[in-house]
């Protein structure tokens, strides 16, 4: 059985290939269940969650990732997400692979994110601002760097030296990137607005998105969190990864869905509708978008397939 650690992971998915197989997995027969979400107690801490997710194309592949998130690992400096994906033969069964579940989580949510700005955000989108300093952060400022065309990344997170450093490592890497510590001020000039947190209270309104702006929200993966406000939702045109992971675990839909804020027919597509071309995306270039992903399993199923094929030569 192949073995990947995080390093061997992250240089087996470039992003312009992992894009690619996200984009075909989404088009493909792949089977998704809806993913196991368990709350786990932890003394003396914030609750943790567990999260399953399945996925398999039928006579091909299949696989299973098990997640972790501890919010309480923040404080210490540990990582809040430790995860492991399990591939499998389609059609034996046969254990394949045992993949870093971290690292194919990050590459995978950024790689979808920057699948769905293909279709949402403007073609001449220069400017980005993230919010957020967890391992995400830097993942979407290069994602959203292979398909559109950014001159100028700025971080904000509510630790300030966090934001820095990940700002430092993103000008190692060669991108034009600075922290800041007013949020409203940089969403307020950005094109891209990516948001990667647990935020429980919303950190971007909706009267900060200037005409043309797409909002990319990749954090707040229960009802109970959220990273945008009500006004957002109003003057956006609402896009998600999948409906039925949206609309039960997202809390930036699933709220305004229940005071009524947004109707289930307000949302224009899901991504598989963009990538097949049932729904054009971006209508024009005055138009503000959002995005919102709670992620899929067969996002982490296309990672982990091209993986292995990558590492192994196998198809």
């Amino acid at each position: 059985m192949l073995v990947l650690d995080e390093e061997q992971t992250r240089a087996a998915l470039p992003w312009p290939e992992l894009i690619a197989a996200i984009a075909d997995m989404f088009d493909s027969d792949c089977v998704m269940p809806v993913r196991h979400h368990h709350e786990m107690e932890v003394p003396n801490e914030e609750s943790a969650t567990l999260l399953l997710m399945p996925a398999w194309v039928p006579g091909r592949y299949a696989g299973v990732k098990t997640v972790s998130v501890f919010p309480g690992n923040m404080r210490p400096g540990l990582p809040a997400i430790f995860g492991t994906y399990l591939l499998s033969s389609g059609a034996t069964g046969e254990m394949l692979a045992a993949i870093d579940g971290g690292e194919l989580t990050a590459r995978r949510t950024a790689a979808a994110s920057a699948l769905a700005a293909r279709y949402l955000a403007r073609a001449d989108a220069e400017e980005m601002l993230v919010c957020g300093t967890g391992r995400l952060s830097l993942n979407l400022m290069l994602a959203h760097g292979t398909i559109r065309p950014i001159k100028k990344y700025q971080v904000w997170g509510r630790n300030g030296q966090a934001a820095e450093k990940i700002a430092a490592e993103a000008r190692a890497l060669g991108l034009n990137a600075e922290a800041v510590a007013n949020a409203e001020a940089a969403a307020r000039k950005a094109d891209i607005i990516s948001c990667a947190t647990l935020s429980n209270e919303p950190l971007i309104s909706g009267e900060w998105l200037k005409p043309g702006a797409h909002l990319d929200l990749v954090g707040a993966f229960k009802p109970s969190m959220r990273e945008s406000d009500d006004a957002a939702i109003r003057r956006a045109s609402v896009y998600v990864d999948t409906r039925a992971g949206a609309i039960s675990e997202a809390g930036d839909i699933v709220q305004p869905l229940k005071s009524g804020v947004l109707r289930e027919s307000d949302i224009r597509a899901e991504l598989a509708e963009l990538v097949s071309g049932a729904h054009g995306g971006r209508s024009d270039q005055t138009e503000i978008t959002l995005f919102k992903s709670v992620g899929a399993a067969l996002e982490d199923l296309a990672g982990a397939i091209l993986a292995y094929e990558t590492v192994t030569g196998r198809k």
